[in-house]
């Protein structure tokens, strides 16, 4: 089957689920063009049978703003024909979804498929916005196949759009046999029984909450030697820093920036932390389970579907610092505990969760949508 995959090209969810979806379907052997404004940051390197082809962004004076849309459309339109492709598969409601239905106008006659994948934030904040509602609704029920990354998702989906189309669940995943990488050497190694290593991994957006992972932290420093890794960057950076300052941590607090492996990092890690105030899924929580490391999260969204409180880490309300840290420092003093967590996180993460049972979800959903 010839797949073309048009996603975010950044550190997000969603870039990151389409590129890892891509790159197996081509060991699967299936031909894969990914098209998008800049090479995925997980694609350095283009495997057999997978391509890339980059939209061109131009700016001319009469148009305030480049119409990205348009022109993803055409050049998705021009990948189609050039590579004969059977599907496209747009990661994101708006603009990838909108512009492959456009795309698929274009090249009509020819027998085109869309499957369009909503990630979460295209539901619940960009395509919920008035600007977009109509567009985000005609897109999902124009779509040939829809999928969603949680139970959560699909049904915040039908609720706020009214959407009576066939919404498919399929978890995002992950490659186990990465998760037993070396640790990274750029994270020097704590002394065996001294100080915690928490993490947090984001995009740095005020809905990922990086003032109650800040919060959180200190709460753990008063009672356990720790330091906070923080991994990627945003506009919420400096907020961390600053907040850092202010309660006297920043000195425990390394800022490693964007980075296309995270494996390596989480090796490291004792606990990880994301008290966002939406997840739709929460990958970064279960690329954290599949290198053995409990999550403290909030309890919202599509995390209860991959977090199993209790067992795999802890649940607390949005905003609830203290309750959150309580649950850190319980766990992160009790040794037993703490490797019980570790054990069944990192169990429950490939016994669900592993590529090798997810992505022939999306092969089956693809044959029954070309056969249609």
């Amino acid at each position: 089957m010839r797949i073309g995959i048009c996603c975010y090209p950044s550190h997000g969810g969603s870039g990151v689920v389409a590129t890892e979806l891509g790159k197996h379907l081509a060991t699967q052997g299936h031909e894969v063009a990914f098209i998008s404004y800049a090479a995925p940051l997980r694609l350095t390197e283009l495997p057999p049978r997978v391509s890339f082809h980059e939209v061109e962004i131009e700016q001319y004076p009469l148009l305030k703003h480049f119409p990205y849309t348009l022109a993803l459309a055409s050049k998705l339109a021009e990948v189609v024909e050039t590579h004969d492709l059977d599907i496209i598969h747009a990661h994101y409601a708006i603009p990838f979804g909108a512009a492959a239905l456009l795309a698929k106008q274009i090249v009509h006659p020819r027998k085109l498929k869309i499957v369009l994948t909503l990630h979460g934030t295209d539901i619940t904040l960009v395509g919920n916005n008035a600007s977009f509602r109509p567009v985000t609704k005609m897109t999902i029920e124009n779509a040939d196949a829809v999928t969603v990354v949680s139970q959560f998702l699909k049904d915040e989906t039908i609720r706020q759009f009214g959407v009576r189309k066939e919404l498919n669940v399929i978890y995002n995943f992950i490659d186990p046999e990465r998760h037993d990488s070396e640790p990274c050497p750029c994270i020097p190694h704590c002394q065996q029984g001294s100080q915690k290593t928490i993490m947090h991994i984001s995009n740095f957006r005020p809905v990922k909450r990086i003032r109650d992972v800040v919060g959180i932290f200190a709460r753990i420093c008063d009672a356990v030697d720790s330091r906070l890794i923080l991994v990627g960057d945003g506009p919420d950076a400096p907020v961390a820093r600053e907040l850092g300052q202010k309660l006297g941590v920043l000195d425990r607090m390394t800022f490693v920036g964007i980075v296309d492996r995270v494996a390596p990092l989480l090796a490291r890690a004792d606990l990880f932390l994301l008290p966002s105030s939406t997840e739709s899924f929460g990958l970064v929580a279960l690329e954290a389970m599949a290198s053995g490391v409990p999550v403290i999260a909030s309890d919202i969204g599509g995390i209860p579907e991959v977090i199993d409180h209790g067992r795999t880490g802890y649940l607390a309300p949005v905003g609830d610092v203290e309750g959150m840290s309580q649950f850190a420092v319980n766990l992160l003093l009790d040794a037993d505990k703490h490797c019980q967590f570790s054990a069944e996180a990192q169990n429950q993460a490939r016994l669900r969760f592993d590529y090798r049972l997810i992505v022939p979800q999306y092969e089956r959903l693809y044959e029954r949508t070309t056969s249609s």
